[in-house]
């Protein structure tokens, strides 16, 4: 049982990395800075970096803060991580098909919830609640920082100093930035893969980020580039500085709440950041009805995920 266990959580690296490479270099390849290829590798390597360095903050509460994995009897612990994390990577794998970014983060904790349920054990909706209030201030607090940084780079890069090295300099704030946000990304998003392994009781919090940031590898390398698609060309038309300031906000949103422990949405920062900078430019400027879209993707993300592992779980208990 622990082998499958074992199997589906790189099965939820690699559908993360598949989904949420985009977060981390849509936009830089969006503005067309950084090719594809370049793209891919920073966050291969800064994700992995963000997931052993940072990583066992989130872990935990994925593990245990949703519902008590470690104080279930060992059948029920087994199997509630086996359906979660299937039911969680089968829909982002979907949302990737589809090309849509959405929250690895809504899906595993929806899935883990969803398998409570179904066991009838306890569910900590307080800790819940906490989480989704984050969720639903993440895009919010990143657009809002993007609204803030936008203006004052572009002023910074409109002074006489700055004009002179514009290009070389540009260039290298996009990748520092694109490196920063993968790191943040790794760190707070390995737990999706790998903070059920924890509840299990049989992975440190050290070798389970290690095994998700190297899941997580794979599927940057192997399906990255379907929704990055998305996040870089058909949100809004980018700029090298409106990239900057995306990936600036995005990064510190959600350095601080890997930092609280707390699981939200590399898709709703980076998305919202984007969103903040495309009113800048006025409401044309941004494609409301991909808006729409993707925000419903976002709200249904966790009450899916919860289905299919609920239903999962209770097929299989009809068997035993």
């Amino acid at each position: 049982m622990i082998f499958f266990i074992f199997l589906a959580s790189l099965y939820m690296g690699w559908s993360m990395g598949a989904n949420d490479a985009a977060n981390c270099v849509g936009a830089d390849i969006g503005s067309g800075v950084i090719k594809l290829k370049h793209g891919i590798f920073i966050t291969c390597f800064f994700s992995f970096l963000g997931a052993i360095i940072l990583g066992s903050h989130v872990i935990k509460t994925i593990g245990k803060g949703v519902v008590p994995l470690n104080l279930l009897p060992p059948e029920k612990t087994n199997l509630i991580a086996l359906m979660a994390l299937l039911g969680a990577s089968i829909w982002v794998t979907i949302a990737s098909y589809k090309k849509f970014p959405v929250s690895t983060s809504h899906s595993i904790v929806g899935a883990v919830a969803g398998g409570g349920l179904a066991f009838h054990t306890i569910v900590k909706w307080e800790k819940i609640g906490q989480i989704v209030i984050c969720w639903v201030l993440t895009p919010f607090g990143s657009a809002i920082m993007a609204m803030l940084i936008y203006p004052l780079i572009r002023i910074i890069f409109a002074t006489r100093i700055v004009k002179k090295y514009e290009k070389p300099l540009i260039i290298f704030l996009i990748h520092a930035t694109s490196a920063y946000l993968a790191f943040s990304w790794g760190a707070n998003d390995v737990a999706n893969a790998t903070g059920i392994l924890i509840g299990t009781g049989r992975v440190s919090s050290e070798l389970a980020a290690f095994i998700g940031g190297i899941a997580i590898t794979i599927g940057v390398i192997t399906w990255g580039y379907k929704v990055i698609e998305t996040v870089g060309f058909k949100i809004v038309h980018l700029t090298p500085l409106m990239t900057i300031a995306i990936e600036i906000a995005a990064s510190l949103n959600i350095h601080l709440y890997t930092l609280l422990g707390i699981p939200v949405s590399t898709s709703h920062s980076i998305v919202g950041a984007i969103w903040g900078v495309g009113l800048l430019h006025g409401i044309k400027a941004v494609n409301f009805k991909l808006a729409k879209d993707i925000t419903i993707a976002w709200a249904i993300t966790p009450l899916i995920s919860g289905i299919i592992t609920y239903t999962g779980l209770k097929i299989i208990l009809l068997f035993i």
